[in-house]
């Protein structure tokens, strides 16, 4: 499975600084200007587990290994970025390769921080950012299509079938539709899914301000774009595991868990994986040579004292290829 990343995006002075400096405890230049952060600033931040610190201590683990998550700080984004306003195509390349999104939205009203539209409305500034996407998300298709036009002249019905496609995505998004929004049938055609499209990725709407701030038109909105939102007070929060935990259930993620002498560890996987395939996390050859899974809930094992004393109380399950793994599991592979 991929490493989950996320970029943060927004207009300039929303609190996407911010809001990488809560996450990552990095120092970043904040500066109520547009513009102030160029190169995207990277964060590894660790995902909040208080299953690894029992599950060490029962084992005596040498270290401790928790998921990790990505975030990317980008420059603020405006009108016309599609373009190549502001620093927008270097912004738009930047997030191609995130797993998702996290928008951030300016709901506080402070007159101090000036406002790159000059007045707080956070659905206009929605759509500011949601039509910068579906452009640059328009120009990656036309281009496409540009190249499968020439493609499907030599009679390739495989290649006539994707032009149709990439045809009805265009369409879509022209229309000023989000990807995610089209039929999901045609944004999981392959020929679609190598595009890697800005508005197919998960959204999680940060609004940055208090919940008297947030009116039900704005929540209803959101809702209506297939998202979901967190709020935030940027200003005062000390830390973001909000974030992190709405990204996992935005995602459908979940963590299976080993523990040992040598490292505890928590493992990111989607929720339907089944037993090879996570195997196939710890280490590639595993998933090829995969024989059976020897699995026992953190509870049940914590309970128990030790792997050894699960075994001995019958807790631990032998599983075989089509067990799909659970969030908690702790888990042994057995392999060739």
């Amino acid at each position: 499975m991929k490493k989950l990343s996320i970029g943060i995006v927004g207009l300039p002075n929303v609190g996407k600084s911010t809001l990488f400096k809560v996450l990552t405890k990095q120092e970043v230049n904040i500066a109520n200007y547009p513009f102030a952060t160029i190169d995207p600033n990277v964060g590894v931040v660790t995902v909040p587990d208080e299953r690894l610190d029992k599950l060490t201590a029962m084992s005596k683990s040498k270290k401790i290994i928790p998921a990790v998550v990505e975030f990317y700080d980008i420059a603020g984004l405006v009108k016309g970025a599609n373009k190549g306003e502001g620093l927008g195509n270097q912004f738009l390349s930047n997030i191609k390769e995130v797993r998702a999104i996290v928008q951030v939205v300016r709901v506080f009203k402070s007159g101090e921080i000036l406002h790159v539209e000059n007045n707080v409305n956070p659905m206009r500034d929605i759509e500011i950012i949601n039509s910068e996407l579906i452009l640059k998300d328009l120009e990656n298709v036309g281009n496409r299509r540009q190249r499968l036009e020439k493609e499907a002249k030599t009679g390739d019905k495989q290649k006539a079938k994707d032009l149709e496609t990439l045809k009805k995505v265009y369409e879509g998004l022209n229309n000023g539709l989000i990807a995610s929004k089209l039929d999901k049938e045609i944004i999981s055609e392959p020929i679609i899914e190598e595009l890697n499209l800005l508005t197919a990725k998960a959204q999680i709407y940060l609004l940055n301000g208090l919940e008297n701030e947030v009116d039900e038109a704005l929540k209803s909105k959101i809702k209506s774009l297939g998202a979901d939102y967190l709020i935030l007070d940027l200003n005062s929060v000390s830390e973001a595991n909000a974030l992190i935990t709405k990204a996992y259930e935005v995602l459908g993620l979940i963590s299976f868990l080993t523990t040992g002498e040598d490292e505890t560890r928590a493992w990111t996987i989607g929720k339907t994986t089944k037993a090879p395939q996570a195997a196939g996390v710890i280490h590639s050859d595993f998933e090829d040579k995969f024989i059976r899974a020897e699995v026992v809930n953190w509870v049940k094992l914590l309970e128990a004292g030790s792997w050894f004393a699960a075994k001995q109380k019958g807790w631990l399950r032998i599983e075989g290829k089509d067990y799909i793994v659970e969030d908690g599991d702790v888990i042994e592979v057995r392999h060739g």
